[in-house]
C-alpha cells in the first residue's frame, strides 16, 4: 500500500509537517517548551521522509530503464491534466540527496533562528515537499506548478530571515527565476496544443519541426540557465547566497541548483533532441566560460559566501558541459561517461557546497561576521573545526579520493574524447579550484591568531559536530565508492542517449 503512494507520502508529509509547526508556533519564547515541541517535530518530520526515501532505493530496480513506482491520477481532465508521478535513476539520487540534506538542515539552524523559529523550519519543510515533486512531475503542468511553488519558501526564507541587504537579494532571485520560468510554460502550451495533453512522455514522443525546436530549447535554456545558473544570468546566486541565512544558502546549492540541470536532462534533450545537438555547441561554450572566468572571479573574493557561491557556478558549468559533449563525441562512445559524470558531479557538489555553507554558518555563528580579512589563526582555537573545513576545501578542489574528484574526472576523460581544449580548460578548474579554495582556507584557518575574537572562539558543539560528520563521511564514501550511485543512473542515462540520438525532425515544420 504505502510503496503504491510512496512518492506521494515524501511530496506532502513535510509539507503536512510544516503546517504543523505553523499551528504548534514558538509561543513567542525561543527557550519555550512549545518552541522545543516544535523543533523537535520539524525533525521528527525530516528524518521521518528521509527514512521514507530510503524505500526508494530499496525497491528501485537498476536494470529498469523506465520509470517506477508511478501515480496517475487525473486532475484537471478539462485540459487532460494529471497528477502524474514517477522517478527513473536520474530522478531517484535527487530525492535522496533533497531527504538527507534537509534533516541537516533543521538541525543546523536548532539554536541560531532567533526571530519566529517556527515559520523558519515550515519553510523548510514545504519547500523539501515541493522540490521532491519537482524530481518526480511527470506531467508538464505538474511540474510547472512545484517549480513555481518552490520559490516562494525561499522567497520568504531570504527575504525574512537573511542579512542587510535581504529585500534586494530575494527580489533579484524571484525575478530571475520566474521570468525565466515563464518562458517554459509558453513551451509548454506550445507542446499542449500539439499533443492535447501534458504528459511529458507525450511531449518526447510528438514529432517537431526544427524551427520549433529551436525555440522550445532556446525557452528551456533561459529558464533552466537561470536555475543553474550559467554564465551570463547567474549574477543573483552571489547576492542571494550572501544575504541567505546559512540553512537558506545550503538548500539553495545543494538542491536548487540541481534544478537546472535536471531539467535539461528531463525535458530539453528528450523532447528537442535536434535543437539540443544545434546549440550543444553554445552549451559547451557558455558550461567551459562558467568554469574558466567564475573561477577567476572566486580568487578575487572578499566574502567566504560570496567565494563560496561562485564555485557553485564553476562547478556546475561542469555539469552542463557533461550534458551536452555526446554530439561533439565521435560514434558517442564517451557519451555516457559526460552524461554520468555530470550527474555525479550534481550529487557531489550538493554535498560538499552545502557542507562548506555550514561550516562558514559556524563561524558566523561565532563571530558574525564573513569577510575572510576577519579571520586568521581559527585552527588554534577550533582544532576539530578546522579539520572538517580543511577536508570541505581538499573536496572543492577535487582532491581524488573525495567525491568532487569522481564527477569532474569522468566529465574531464569525456570532455578529452570530444575535443582537447575542451579537456584542457575544464582541467583548469582543478587549478582554480585549489587556488581560490586553499586562499581562503589558509587566511581563514592558518597563520598567526590576530584577532581577540578569534582566541574567544569555542570548537565545534555536539550538534555542529554530527551534522559535519554525517556530511564527511557521505563525501569521503562517494569518493571512495562511487558505485551504488553510478549503477542508479547508468541503464536511465543509457536510454536517455539513445532517445536523444534518434532525431524527431518532421518533414515539415509544424511551427506557426
Amino acid at each position: 500500500m504505502l510503496a503504491n503512494y510512496l512518492l506521494s507520502f515524501l511530496i506532502w508529509l513535510p509539507i503536512a509537517g510544516g503546517v504543523a509547526l505553523l499551528l504548534i508556533g514558538d509561543g513567542g519564547d525561543v527557550r519555550s517548551s512549545q518552541a522545543r515541541l516544535m523543533r523537535v517535530t520539524a525533525l521528527a518530520f525530516t528524518l521521518l521522509t528521509f527514512v521514507l526515501s530510503i524505500g526508494l532505493y530499496i525497491g528501485f530496480d537498476n536494470a529498469e530503464p523506465g520509470m517506477q513506482f508511478i501515480e496517475r491520477v487525473p486532475w484537471v481532465e478539462t485540459f487532460n491534466v494529471w497528477y502524474y508521478l514517477g522517478i527513473d535513476g536520474i530522478s531517484a539520487p535527487l530525492i535522496l540527496l533533497t531527504t538527507f540534506i534537509t534533516p541537516l538542515v533543521v538541525i543546523a539552524g536548532w539554536d541560531s533562528i532567533k526571530t519566529r523559529p517556527a515559520q523558519y523550519f515550515a519553510a523548510f519543510l514545504v519547500l523539501e515537499g515541493l522540490m521532491i515533486g519537482v524530481f518526480s512531475a511527470l506531467d508538464g503542468l505538474l511540474f510547472y506548478v512545484f517549480w513555481e511553488a518552490m520559490l516562494i519558501p525561499m522567497f520568504l526564507i531570504i527575504g525574512v530571515w537573511g542579512g542587510e541587504r535581504r529585500i534586494y537579494a530575494t527580489l533579484k532571485f524571484f525575478l530571475y527565476t520566474f521570468l525565466g520560468s515563464v518562458l517554459m510554460l509558453v513551451a509548454f502550451i506550445y507542446l499542449y496544443l500539439q499533443t492535447g495533453g501534458f504528459d511529458l512522455f507525450g511531449f518526447m514522443n510528438v514529432s517537431i519541426g526544427m524551427t520549433a525546436q529551436k525555440l522550445i530549447f532556446l525557452a528551456f535554456l533561459v529558464a533552466f540557465a537561470v536555475k543553474v545558473p550559467m554564465w551570463p544570468v547567474h549574477t543573483w546566486l552571489p547576492d542571494a547566497h550572501v544575504e541567505a541565512p546559512t540553512g537558506g544558502s545550503v538548500i539553495l546549492a545543494a538542491i536548487m541548483l540541481k534544478m537546472g540541470g535536471y531539467g535539461f536532462v528531463r525535458l530539453s534533450l528528450p523532447i528537442v533532441p535536434d535543437g539540443s545537438e544545434y546549440f550543444a555547441g553554445l552549451m559547451i561554450t557558455l558550461s567551459l566560460i562558467a568554469v574558466v572566468y567564475i573561477g577567476f572571479v572566486a580568487l578575487m573574493q572578499k566574502d567566504m559566501k560570496k567565494l563560496i557561491a561562485y564555485s557553485s557556478i564553476a562547478h556546475m558549468g561542469f555539469v552542463t558541459l557533461g550534458m551536452f559533449l555526446m554530439w561533439s563525441i565521435v560514434a558517442k562512445t564517451g557519451a555516457g561517461l559526460g552524461m554520468t559524470g555530470a550527474m555525479v558531479q550534481m550529487i557531489s557538489h550538493g554535498l560538499i557546497s552545502g557542507a562548506m555553507f555550514l561550516c562558514v554558518g559556524v563561524l558566523y555563528d561565532r563571530m558574525h561576521s564573513r569577510q575572510i580579512a576577519d579571520y586568521g589563526g581559527v585552527a588554534n582555537t577550533m582544532p576539530t573545526f578546522a579539520a572538517f573545513m580543511v577536508l570541505f576545501a581538499m573536496a572543492n578542489a577535487g582532491l581524488p579520493g573525495t567525491s568532487g574528484f569522481v564527477g569532474e574526472f569522468m566529465v574531464i576523460i569525456a570532455s578529452f574524447k570530444a575535443n582537447f581544449w575542451y579537456a584542457f580548460l575544464a582541467a583548469t578548474t582543478l587549478v582554480l579550484g585549489a587556488a581560490y579554495t586553499l586562499w581562503m582556507v589558509k587566511r581563514v584557518l592558518y597563520g598567526e591568531v590576530a584577532n581577540d575574537n578569534v582566541l574567544a572562539l569555542q570548537d565545534l558543539n555536539a550538534r555542529e559536530f554530527i551534522v559535519l560528520t554525517v556530511l564527511a563521511a557521505s563525501v569521503l564514501l562517494l569518493g571512495l565508492w562511487p558505485a551504488p550511485l553510478v549503477d542508479l543512473f547508468n541503464t536511465t542515462i543509457e536510454e536517455l542517449i539513445l532517445q536523444v540520438s534518434q532525431p524527431k525532425l518532421q518533414q515539415v515544420s509544424i511551427w506557426i
